[in-house]
Order: structure tokens, then C-alpha cells, then sequence
């Protein structure tokens, strides 16, 4: 009797663990119940002493790694700019109503090796926003034969800025609870420039003009509630 008793228990307790499973697997996707993303219009064409340059092709990714990049997410966004003393920045957004591990799988410091650029350097970092307002991202310095990038670049899971990939999986875990599967969005800025510091410096000086030229709802978007000033 007692090894049927044991049989039985083990199997109540399974049959409870599936059960608990299906309840607090989210079924609610964020994206349905905030306003619709648009990443043409969400980022501005020319702001403060930006604008787009239409001379110099964006070829940040190639295009097998672009297509999967597609078939992941809903939207993509690629652009160059070109600033007043004729500095060129690369910005790169993708988005998706899903933030999931496929999600997660493309970030920069994985997709930059496995396109055969060699990473330099890989550190957290932060950009002044002007205030108080500090905006944590990732510095990445890469390197392709003669081509030297550096990149900063941040996720966005929901409303909460994520740097990290388990920074990410907290944040899609924090909403898991509430039944809810967030939206995310990638955002990476870069420049060809083999002073790494000084590309840092003039890629903070994009963002925070991005930030400043932007809606309270379109911050609250691409740097999350928090920074939305």
C-alpha cells in the first residue's frame, strides 16, 4: 500500500505542477493593449542638428543574418545619419511583439562574431540623457579586417530598460507572472571609427538628441517609462 500511496502522491503532484504550468503561462501579448509601433515614424528622420543621410547605404548586417532578423521580428529599421561636423552614426532597431529567447538570441555581441567581426571590448556602460536621467546600454568595440565599429546599444522588454541577456529574461519573467508576454525592442547605434572613445562619445551625444527631440510616449517607448522624462 505505502508504494501505491507513493505512486499516487507522485502522480497528484505532477498532474498539479502541469495544471499550475498552463495557468501561469502568459497568454496576453503587451503590444495588443499599448498603441501600435511604427519605427519609421517612432524614430524622426532629422532632429536638432541630425538628419539622414541618403549617400551612404546602411550595411550593418548582411543579408542572410537581415532575413532572419526578419522572420523574428515584426519590424526593422536601418538608417544612417549624418551630424554637423559631417559625423556619420548607424542606427539599427528592430522590434518585435514577442519578447522571447529568439528574441534574445540576436543580440549585437552574438551577432557581430557570428558575421566574423572579433570583439574587442564588451562592458556596460551609461549615457547621460541630461538631468538626472542616466540611460544604462552596452559599449561593444568590433573589428572586421580593416573595419573597426564600436556600438552601444540597449533593449527595451515592455516598459524596463534591459543591458544584459539575464536582464532581459527577468524583466519577460516579471510580466510572465502577470500573464503577460512583453513586446521588446532593440536598439543599436555604431560608427566606423578606430578611436573607440571618441565614437562612444559623439554615438551618447546622437542618443541624447534623439531622447530630447522625442514625445514623452516615444521616449517611454525606445528607452522605457523610466527615461521617458
Amino acid at each position: 500500500m505505502s508504494v501505491r500511496w507513493r505512486a499516487a502522491c507522485v502522480a497528484l503532484l505532477l498532474v498539479s505542477a502541469s495544471g499550475f504550468g498552463h495557468v501561469m503561462r502568459p497568454t496576453v501579448h503587451l503590444a495588443d493593449q499599448r498603441a501600435k509601433v511604427d519605427l519609421e515614424t517612432l524614430f524622426p528622420a532629422s532632429f536638432g542638428a541630425w538628419r539622414i543621410d541618403t549617400q551612404v547605404p546602411v550595411t550593418i548586417i548582411s543579408p542572410d543574418v537581415e532575413a532572419k532578423l526578419k522572420s523574428i521580428y515584426a519590424q526593422t529599421l536601418t538608417r544612417t545619419y549624418i551630424g554637423p561636423a559631417g559625423e556619420r552614426i548607424m542606427l539599427s532597431v528592430a522590434y518585435g511583439g514577442d519578447q522571447s529567447d529568439a528574441t534574445r538570441a540576436h543580440r549585437p555581441d552574438v551577432c557581430y562574431p557570428a558575421q566574423g567581426f572579433e570583439i574587442l571590448s564588451n562592458q556596460n556602460a551609461v549615457v547621460d540623457l541630461g538631468g538626472e536621467l542616466r540611460l544604462p546600454v552596452r559599449h561593444m568595440a568590433s573589428k572586421l579586417a580593416q573595419r573597426h565599429e564600436p556600438v552601444t546599444f540597449w533593449f527595451v522588454v515592455g516598459e524596463h530598460v534591459a543591458v544584459s541577456g539575464q536582464q532581459q529574461k527577468i524583466a519577460q519573467l516579471r510580466y510572465g507572472v502577470q500573464g503577460l508576454i512583453p513586446d521588446g525592442m532593440l536598439v543599436r547605434v555604431s560608427s566606423i571609427d578606430r578611436d573607440t572613445e571618441a565614437a562612444y562619445r559623439v554615438q551618447a551625444r546622437f542618443v541624447g538628441d534623439l531622447h530630447a527631440a522625442m514625445s514623452r510616449p516615444a521616449r517611454a517607448r525606445v528607452f522605457g517609462s523610466a527615461l521617458a522624462g
